[in-house]
Formats: structure tokens, sequence, C-alpha cells
């Protein structure tokens, strides 16, 4: 029990409404472009306001490029294994190995009895459920011989043909709370995925327990369970219980779930787009930042035992293994704008590292968490960058039930940029805003010789802030007239080449010295 280890991912858990079918659609879109890594769907076949999950999942791979898509959970009873499987794979190849599946042994059988189903007591429901598991990983098994064979109780296939091989390794994550299910879910699954709802205090500890003794009974490690969790909370300015306060409780809520529980990916359920907004630009990085914290503290070395003169001559150069091994991410010098708003070669630099000096992993861990904070800023102006080149092609559209009609598909392809400018724009201000307040003076005060480098960087700040007020100006003008991209383009140029420019100074300048000097 505790942390697994597992690399954190981030999801957005929809209902799939179909009183206005773009506009789920378009949340899925909207989560892509905010970073998530997961965009999931409620399956209830048997629910008439609702699209069909299946049908959905089609249409929104068609529509993204990168996030990854999974029912939460499949409906079973409603959906026959080997067809399934055929199914799942099929996205799988047409998406490029996005997708992953979600299975649940059933519920609400009344509907589901309406709609043709079998009703099953739980025990049927579980032992179907592991006949269904059998019969999905024979039809992706390709290469074995033979036809699919499962002789089961409530599943009987009697030779089928295997095929198709999805386009990569696909989870099986299991909807499980009881037991049985998650004994089943330690044996068969690849993931634990429930509700945080629908637990009790303990249960994730308990079914921990128990999923962690069924995989090692069946010879496999606990590790290979991945533990998803659905959350849903509330926003707000003060705490008034778990997960109903501001962004930074959410973050040390959900960092303590997943190093106490093993939890590695948390699913928001909202179809509010402020609350996805938030939770990828707020919570989302802060907990990770919270857990690499804690994991790289809970694996650095013992401190060594102090040695004397005799053993180790004062001339003697420090252990290389004490080297500091975070590199600055250098300036490539590429310019996309013939604007400059600053001189760069003014920029003052701060004192000579100490050749000698060792760095402890912790504090080296300071100095990359400044780096993967301005690589995450990175990736997602690259993501920017493509998003305004696929509008000016015309790839982002408002959905084939509209695309005769011009104008809404222009109107469409607006909204869902400027959506995605105004959310990464915040971001680079809320992180100069941190760095402002609370590092630099920190390091000012740690080693006044610094002053010149921190002065210049914070001057940058206001500029990257004017930059960004041009990226505002130019999505004003392109939402309200019929050509505003190239505009938009410039500006967004402008804004690429100030801030890949500030990132690479800054990492030049402060890596060092934030190992040296720790994290305010």
């Amino acid at each position: 029990m505790g942390d697994y280890g597992h690399p954190l991912t981030f999801g957005s858990f929809l209902t799939p409404g179909n009183a206005d079918p773009e506009r789920v659609v378009g949340l899925a879109v909207l989560a892509e472009q905010l970073g998530f890594d997961l965009v999931t769907f409620q399956d209830h076949p048997y629910q008439p306001a609702f699209l069909d999950t299946w049908t959905l999942m089609s249409f929104v791979a068609a529509r993204t490029g990168t996030v990854r898509l999974a029912a939460n959970v499949t409906n079973l009873p409603l959906r026959p294994p080997a067809v399934l499987a055929r199914s799942v794979a099929s996205l799988d190849l047409l998406s490029g190995g996005r997708v992953e599946l979600g299975l649940g042994a059933g519920a609400f059988w009344e509907a589901i009895e309406a709609m043709g189903g079998r009703r099953l007591s739980p025990g049927q429901g579980v032992r179907a459920l592991e006949e269904a598991i059998d019969v999905i990983r024979q039809v992706w098994d390709v290469d074995a011989r033979g036809g699919v064979r499962v002789d089961g109780e409530f599943h009987r296939v009697v030779g089928a043909k295997r095929g198709p091989a999805p386009a990569h390794d696909v989870g099986i994550w299991l909807g499980a709370y009881k037991p049985r299910m998650l004994a089943l879910t330690g044996r068969r699954a690849d993931g634990w995925l429930p509700s945080l709802g629908y637990l009790q205090s303990g249960d994730l500890a308990r079914g921990n327990a128990v999923i962690d003794e069924a995989a090692r009974e069946a010879g496999r490690s606990p590790g290979d369970v991945r533990r998803l969790l659905n959350v849903t909370g509330r926003f707000a300015p003060v705490g008034r219980g778990p997960l109903q306060g501001p962004a930074e409780q959410w973050a040390e809520e959900l960092a303590d779930l997943a190093l106490s529980d093993g939890i590695s990916t948390f699913i928001l359920g909202s179809d509010d787009p402020e609350d996805l907004r938030r939770f990828a630009a707020e919570v989302a990085p802060a907990v990770r930042d919270l857990v690499a914290a804690e994991r790289t503290a809970a694996t650095a070395p013992a401190a060594p035992e102090p040695v004397t003169a005799r053993a180790v001559p004062a001339a003697q150069p420090r252990p290389a293994a004490g080297a500091l091994a975070v590199v600055p991410t250098p300036d490539d010098g590429v310019r996309r704008s013939a604007i400059r708003v600053w001189d760069e070669s003014t920029r003052p630099t701060g004192p000579a590292p100490d050749p000698t000096r060792a760095y402890p992993a912790h504090d080296q861990a300071n100095a990359r968490h400044l780096v993967d904070v301005h690589d995450g800023l990175r990736a997602e102006l690259a993501r920017l960058h493509d998003l305004v080149e696929q509008v000016g092609a015309g790839l982002v559209d408002a959905g084939t039930a509209r695309s005769h009609i011009n104008t809404m598909t222009i109107r469409q392809n607006k909204w869902t940029l400027g959506t995605y400018c105004e959310s990464y724009c915040r971001v680079v201000t809320t992180h100069h805003t941190l760095e402002d307040r609370g590092l630099f003076p920190h390091l000012r005060g740690a080693d006044p010789r610094l002053a010149p480098v921190i002065d210049r960087l914070e001057q940058e700040h206001h500029a990257i802030h004017d930059v960004l007020e041009r990226v505002d100006r130019a999505l004003v003008a392109f939402v309200s007239v019929s050509d505003g991209m190239a505009e938009l383009r410039a500006a967004v140029d402008l804004l690429s080449d100030t801030l890949l420019s500030h990132l690479a100074y800054e990492e030049r300048e402060l890596v060092e010295p934030i190992a040296r000097l720790g994290l305010h």
C-alpha cells in the first residue's frame, strides 16, 4: 500500500447528454487543449437522454489528436465482449492508440433488463466479467494459435477468429467496490477505477489491500494495477470540506491520496468549462509538484558519514556524484517575429558557481522543479501554435452537422482558439506572479549578488505581460472581424519569442542558485 510510483495523469469525466451534442464534444476538445491526459464518458445505453458512448467516443477521437479516451465504465451486460473487443481495437487503431477500456459488471438491472440484457446477481456479475475479460484478451491476442474459445457460464465463444489487435496495449480498468470485484481487479485487470463519492473512509486502503493480495497470489506485482479515481467537488475561496475549497486545498488533498493510497490518475467529474480550466491549470501542476517532491525526498540517499581530513584531504575535489546534473534549457536563437521587446545583450549574469560544491539529491530536485515548470509552459506554447495553424488551415470545425455552414464553422473555431489562448495566458501570468512574490525575494535576500539578475527578470515579466495583452487584443480582433488570423499569428509569434528567450535566460541564471539556496 502507499505510493505505487506510477506517473500522475489527469482526466475529465463528462456527461454524454444529447440535448446539445456539440457541447459535450466541445468540452472534450477543450480538455485536450487544456492538457488533460484522458477524457472519459458515462456509459448508460438504457438512458434515452444520453448519446451512445461508443458512438460519441468515435466522434471525439476524430476531433482530437492526443488525448486518450475511455468509457467510465462500459456497461458490459449490454455490450457482448467479443464485439466490444473489436470495437475497442478498431477505435484504438483509428485514433493512433488512444483508447482504454473501463469495464463494469453492471448496475441498474431493471433498465438493463428492459433493454434486453440478462439480470445477474452480484456474484454472477463478477463471474460474467471475468469471462468477458478472457474473451477480450483472446480476441486481441492475434499471435496465439487457433480461434477464440471461452466456454463460460455467461459468455461462450467457440472458435471466432482473432483480431484486430489494438494499436497499443489497451488497459482494462475495473469499476470495483466489493471484495470479489476487487480480487478480480488484482488477478486480471490493469487498473482500479472507483468513484470517491461512493467510498467511505478507509475504503481505498482496504481495497488496495485486497487488490494487492490477489495480485500476488496470481503471480503479479501490486504495481501492475494502476489506481484511478473519479473525483468531484467545488472550487471556492475558503475551504468547507474535502474538495470544497481553493485549488491549493484540492492539490494537497489529491497529493495525499497519491502518496497514501496510491492514486495516480485523477478524473474530474464536471461539465463546467471553468472547473476543467482550474483543474488543469492550477490543481494538476501543483499535485505533480507535491508528489514529485515527496518521492524525491523518499528516494534521496542518506547523508554520508562525516569523514576526517586524513581520509579525504582538504585539497581533494568533491566527488563527481555530487555535481549539479540539472542542465538549463539553451536558447536555440530561433525568432518568429521581427519585433524585439528587449535587448538580450544587456542581460546581467549572476555569480559563477563554486566548482567544488556538491549538490545533494534534494537540492538538485529544487533546481529540476524550475525546469519542469518551464517545460510545461513550453509544451503548452507548442500546442497553442499548433492550434493557431489548425484554425488557419480550417482543420478545427464545429462538427460535421454544421460543416456546410461556413460562418458557424468559423465561429466555433474562434471560440475554441480563444478559450485556449485565454487559459494559457492566465497560466503564464500566475507562474510569474508566484516567482515575483515568493521565489525572487527569497533568492535576493539569500544571495545579494543575484540582485541584478532578479531585477532584470522582473522587468522581463512586465514586458511579457504587455505581450500577453497584445495576444488578448488580437483575440478580440480575431473573433470580431472576418480576417484576424494574421494579427493573431503575429501576436502569438511574439509571445513565443519573448517567453522562450526569457525561460532560457532564467534557467541559465537561477538553476544553480535554486539548487544552492533552495525554494522559498
